[in-house]
């Protein structure tokens, strides 16, 4: 009898829980479905670019402008006039950057050639102990050619319809431009048309005034964020730009301006500024040690805006951890290239706000935080736990 009771005790106990087995499912369909959402996502983004790009800078451009249009409407102006003085000031200064710096980057890229012949003469000292490396390069290609069959003829196809290409580009570029602008304009131009369709939709009064506070604070935090970096940005690309003229560097309002725009990269952005001027300074200077003034002027720039100035204006709770950054970077540069790189800390920061303020989401931005200092006990090694 005994020995029945203990094999129907361990046939029980060997016996799978359904609910256990169901609740098993339901969380692999669930992580099943949100991993296809994210790559339909993705892929729509990616396809619809055309779209979802002009979109999301204009709602960047109506957050980053909208602390200005608010102080202007409690000192009496109504927010379509504010707005639409903004938006006319944004399109002047984009204009006015575009005609000033036009004809300097075009000679920079008509330059390129003896830039690089330039830049290869003053580094040929360094460069000898590559010059190996290189022969045996060459060698390996010349290898790779000869061997090819005698009767194979290589055929080379010109690119052809290159101005209809360059007409579209601009066309799309240009459709994009207006769109931003004026997208910008009726989201500043509305006030709280969008908050009032948001506390609508809910119908209990409390889940009303939550939606309405979660609201307002978001937009709060991204609008002052995006507004401060973007003087802060403004001040170190003005600072930059004074310094390369007093070292008398060519074009300094070309690097200010790129100062200013590539700081919106974290980290990669300041690189690629002390590499443009680095290469610049080299060629236009007499001597090596003059020369590197210049890119150690803005690497000092950078640290005192980096590591001072934004903490101090912006504050620590806004800050991302610098894998977060990077991965952004590269996501949004592969999805949209250049102008998806800028926008990606900005996003990123949009998504991070959001989760702080929804508690399922969590433990999202907690992973898009920066480092915190807390006391991490290691686990105790096994001889103590012997012990």
């Amino acid at each position: 009898m005994k020995a029945e009771q203990i094999a129907s005790g361990a046939s029980v106990a060997e016996s799978p829980d359904p609910r256990a087995d169901a609740w098993a499912d339901m969380r692999l369909m669930r992580s099943l479905v949100i991993g296809i959402f994210i790559l339909m996502t993705a892929a729509a983004l990616y396809f619809a670019r055309a779209f979802f790009m002009p979109v999301m800078l204009a709602f960047l451009l109506a957050l980053t402008l909208t602390p200005i249009v608010r102080f202007l409407r409690k000192r009496g102006i109504p927010e379509v006039v504010s707005a639409t003085l903004l938006v006319l000031l944004s399109i002047f200064i984009f204009a006015a950057a575009g005609y000033l710096l036009s004809g300097p980057i075009i000679d920079l890229i008509n330059n390129s050639y003896s830039i690089g012949q330039q830049l290869t003469e003053r580094l040929a000292p360094f460069k000898r102990p590559l010059e190996r490396m290189m022969d045996l390069a060459h060698q390996l290609e010349a290898l790779t050619e000869t061997s090819q069959e005698p009767g194979v003829q290589r055929v080379a196809v010109a690119p052809s319809g290159i101005l209809s290409t360059a007409a579209g580009n601009i066309l799309e570029a240009g459709t994009s431009i207006t769109i931003v602008f004026v997208l910008s304009l009726f989201l500043l131009a509305s006030g709280t048309l969008f908050y009032e369709k948001i506390v609508q939709s809910f119908t209990s009064m409390t889940q009303k005034k939550r939606a309405l506070r979660v609201v307002y604070d978001v937009e709060r935090e991204i609008s002052h964020y995006l507004l401060t970096v973007s003087l802060i940005n403004a001040g170190l690309g003005t600072v930059i730009g004074l310094g390369l003229w007093g070292l008398g560097m060519p074009n300094p309002l070309v690097w200010g301006v790129a100062a200013a725009l590539l700081n919106f990269l974290p980290y990669v952005g300041a690189l690629m500024t002390v590499l443009l001027v680095a290469v610049i300074a080299l060629i236009s200077f007499d001597t090596i040690a003059y020369a590197l003034l210049a890119p150690a002027f803005v690497i000092l720039c950078d640290i005192v805006e980096g590591q001072f100035v934004t903490p101090m204006v912006v504050g620590r709770r806004l800050e991302i951890n610098a894998v977060a950054i990077f991965i952004a970077i590269a996501f949004w540069s592969w999805l949209w290239g250049f102008v998806g790189a800028l926008m990606a800390v900005p996003l990123l920061v949009v998504i991070k706000v959001l989760c702080d303020h929804f508690e399922s989401l969590s433990p999202v931005g907690n992973f898009l935080a920066a480092q915190q200092s807390m006391a991490i006990e290691e686990e105790p090694a096994e001889n103590n736990h012997k012990s």
